[in-house]
């Protein structure tokens, strides 16, 4: 019985540090090379990056675009046709 106790703990354990050792590794993979340009086909802008804070306050301000569309009950092309009004609005 203990022997099968060890064995599941080791089995787990392996387990657990070949998943930490997989992230690791796949995060090493994503960060971009120091000091180089962004690679081709990335949605990386040229000239800077994009703070969370715009990403967070263009996808609140659709988000509000949607529920004036949805309490206005628009649907189809009106609705696609408003909520693109309304984010483009300032």
């Amino acid at each position: 019985m203990r022997a099968l106790v060890r064995i599941t703990l080791t089995c787990l354990l392996s387990a657990v540090a070949a998943t930490a050792n997989a992230a690791t590794a796949a995060a090493a993979a994503i960060t971009p090379p120091a000091g180089g340009t962004a690679p081709v086909g990335s949605s990386i802008p040229a000239s800077g990056t994009m703070s969370d804070g715009d990403a967070a306050a263009k996808h609140a301000k659709r988000t509000a675009c949607l529920k004036e569309a949805k309490a206005r009950k628009l649907v189809g092309e009106k609705k696609t046709a408003f909520v693109k009004d309304c984010v483009a609005a300032p």
